[in-house]
């Protein structure tokens, strides 16, 4: 079995060493840093994250910070979504396209202040591309990488903790997407109610990359009483509950619309790609569509993840890809998410997948689980 080799090369997130100290099995590398994907166990990884409580490192969801008078027309410049009303404390998902109009990331905005945003991204080059853009267009901001790294708390039991380590008046008042710079301990952090599932949680937002041993230790403990473990953004969840991935549900060629964003793209203002996504649906039929499907697996035994885009077919032609699959103990069956032209779009369509020994088919359907964020 092929291994990542740690070395020096590539960051570590100030968790890293609570990871390995609690049984890290797996990582794979996101925006040059070692991210865990699993501890071993994946049914019960999932299973702590929808009937419990689970803490990820989760600290190469890095933050571009742009910072300056023009922060808010700058991130609203750059952003598909129109966040030129996000008042401080709350957050949004902003969807960001080159000139193009190709899906580059998909990072939450935070607006802390009127002048200082952060952009929380997926795994891609957006620090460079917003400090071209910047520079480019002449906005009056700075644009950088902060020392910021997430920890995330995810589950039904997140709320009681997160209470138990914050208070009652934190949980009770800040709503969904909304944010609240706080200290804990001595260690200072942004906690926003947010996260990569859809079983609830925050996100702690740590701004001293020296304190992670210690934030960790703290969340782990008060976590006991809950059944807490460390676990990872889980794909079994994820694809149940239509969260996009960006990169592995999308190709280099995939616009937003594509990507099932549209009610994210305000398309009656401008914004960096815009014109280029217009263009490209004058005829959507040509367009493609990510789609979900049921799979047929070859060893419905086997507890099985797709690990490549697999090409699909109808009546022997091409018609786009399986772009990610998992088990899902929800449903008890394979699932997935395809992306596939418009015409092959109607549920309930059958396509071949050129998986020999390893997956059959798929079959579009709009039930029970939907691409929506």
């Amino acid at each position: 079995m092929a291994e990542i080799t740690i070395g020096s090369r590539i960051k570590k997130s100030p968790f890293y060493a609570a990871t390995i100290e609690a049984g890290v099995t797996h990582f794979t590398i996101y925006n040059r840093m070692y991210m865990p994907t699993s501890y071993g166990d994946p049914l019960g990884e999932y299973h702590r994250l929808t009937s419990g409580v689970s803490m990820w490192d989760v600290g190469a969801e890095r933050q571009v910070e742009i910072l300056g008078p023009d922060a808010r027309s700058f991130c609203d410049r750059v952003s598909a979504r129109d966040v030129s009303k996000l008042k401080p404390g709350r957050a949004r998902y902003a969807p960001i396209c080159n000139h193009d109009g190709i899906l580059i990331n998909d990072p939450i905005a935070l607006c802390l202040t009127e002048e200082r945003w952060w952009l929380s991204i997926a795994d891609g080059d957006l620090l460079q591309h917003c400090q071209a853009i910047a520079g480019s267009e002449g906005f009056d901001v700075d644009v950088f990488e902060p020392d910021v790294s997430p920890l995330a708390v995810q589950g039904p039991k997140a709320a009681d903790l997160a209470r138990d380590l914050f208070g009652t008046e934190l949980v009770e008042t800040l709503g969904f997407f909304h944010h609240r710079e706080v200290e804990l301990d001595g260690i200072a952090m942004v906690v926003c109610k947010s996260g990569w599932s859809r079983q609830g949680g925050y996100e702690l937002f740590l701004t001293d990359g020296t304190k992670g041993q210690a934030l960790w230790e703290l969340v782990a403990t008060a976590g006991e009483k809950y059944g807490i473990a460390p676990g990872t953004p889980h794909h079994m969840e994820r694809i149940e509950n239509g969260l996009l991935s960006y990169g592995s549900d999308t190709d280099d060629d995939t616009d937003p619309i594509e990507a099932g964003l549209s009610q994210w793209c305000d398309m009656d203002r401008p914004f960096v790609g815009r014109d280029a996504i217009a263009a490209r649906h004058e005829e959507p039929e040509h367009r493609r569509t990510l789609v979900n499907v049921y799979v047929d697996v070859v060893d419905r035994n086997e507890l099985w993840t797709a690990d490549q885009p697999y090409p699909a077919s109808v009546d022997g032609q091409p018609a786009g890809f399986l772009r990610t699959a998992v088990w899902s103990p929800k449903l008890t069956r394979f699932i997935g998410l395809a992306l596939i032209p418009r015409r092959h779009a109607e549920p309930g369509t059958y396509l071949d997948i050129g998986a020999a020994g390893i997956v059959t088919g798929m079959t579009v359907t709009d039930v029970p689980f939907g691409v929506s964020l």
